[in-house]
């Protein structure tokens, strides 16, 4: 019996849908949750921004939730992440300890877990990504004690909350104990500062200063230790309002585009460039990796509790001035051309060299 034309037709457009509709329906092989405790600063949002390309050449899908600093808000985003059902999540807490119920919802649910640039203290983290933080702190006090090997000191750590505050103290003691114990170091205040709030850092240095009544001492301050660059900037500004800024050596972290300014403008001596770039992808690509139940590739480990976790620590940088050119510049961190713009224009020699 001869088919209809139109038949034929019909029955083609039909198996086109049909095939067609898996295609329509498919979603991305791989679902990452991240959760981040804010994106506030400069930093957590570079880092997103680099982790969500990233995820995205690798045909992952991101979604993100921004707690805002609220540990029961991030408890419960996570939740709802892992009951969407996400393949892997991605954690940069924002109080380490508290985040331990987040993980153990996590393997409640065979989700594996990545500790992002701070480490929650749980076997059941998978994997450990950041930079080495002991080195941090190293880099920091190096830089200082070279400029300044004596005379008198702040230590200005960074949020009690964070474990990482610690591990860069134990870096900078690791320095500054032996000049000490020698005499060569005096520490005035030891500061630690809430949430690494540049406003508290103002708050606690401004009230330092004027409870050491500088006048008084028999020798001036020398410099301050300050373990980030937000804090950093708190600091300075009440060093400005003291009329000491930039007599003060002062360190920080992150190379923020504030904190590379004031290299050049005499009130900061140095940085930590940390790579986010890296760090970011690294996160992805593990992400992945876990997901697919692959391994990691890495023999490396960090202590955590009583055993240890699987961990990718990236290489921090110290810079001043004198290799700014060659590291934040170079990589594309930051812009000349945007550094000078919060920069008097007496202030554009070294810039333009």
């Amino acid at each position: 019996m001869p088919v209809r034309l139109s038949s034929v037709c019909g029955l083609l457009v039909f198996l086109g849908a049909v095939s067609c509709w898996p295609q329509a329906q498919q979603k991305p092989d791989i679902r990452i949750g991240f959760s981040i405790e804010a994106t506030k600063g400069e930093r957590w949002q570079t880092d997103l921004d680099e982790f969500q390309a990233r995820a995205q050449q690798l045909g992952a899908q991101t979604i993100t939730r921004d707690a805002a600093g609220d540990d029961d808000l991030q408890f419960k985003q996570v939740q709802e992440l892992l009951d969407s059902g996400i393949d892997v999540l991605v954690l940069l807490p924002h109080d380490s300890a508290k985040a331990v119920r987040i993980v153990e919802a996590a393997y409640a649910k065979h989700v594996p877990v990545i500790s992002y640039d701070r480490l929650v203290p749980n076997p059941h983290v998978d994997l450990y990504i950041g930079f080495d933080l002991f080195s941090v702190g190293v880099l920091q006090a190096q830089c200082l004690t070279e400029h300044a090997p004596k005379g008198n000191y702040i230590l200005m750590g960074g949020s009690p909350l964070d474990p990482n505050s610690k591990v860069v103290r134990a870096g900078q003691m690791k320095v500054l104990q032996p000049l000490i114990d020698r005499g060569d170091i005096k520490i005035l205040a030891d500061i630690w500062i809430p949430e690494w709030s540049p406003t508290q850092a103002y708050i606690l240095v401004t009230q330092t200063l004027h409870d050491l009544k500088l006048n008084d001492l028999k020798a001036p301050l020398t410099a301050i230790l300050a373990s980030n660059d937000g804090t950093a900037g708190g600091a300075i500004q009440a060093l400005e309002d003291s009329h000491l800024s930039g007599r003060v050596l002062v360190t920080g972290q992150d190379a923020d585009l504030a904190a590379v300014a004031r290299l050049f403008d005499g009130t900061q001596l140095m940085t930590i460039y940390k790579p986010i770039p890296g760090e970011a992808r690294a996160a992805a690509e593990g992400a992945l990796a876990l997901a697919r139940h692959e391994n990691v590739g890495t023999s490396t480990t960090v202590p955590n509790g009583t055993q240890t976790t699987k961990a990718i620590l990236l290489t921090p940088i110290s810079v001043t001035r004198e290799n700014a050119k060659d590291t934040v510049f170079k990589d594309g961190f930051q812009n000349i051309e945007t550094v000078k713009k919060s920069l008097p224009k007496d202030k554009w020699g070294e810039l333009e060299r």
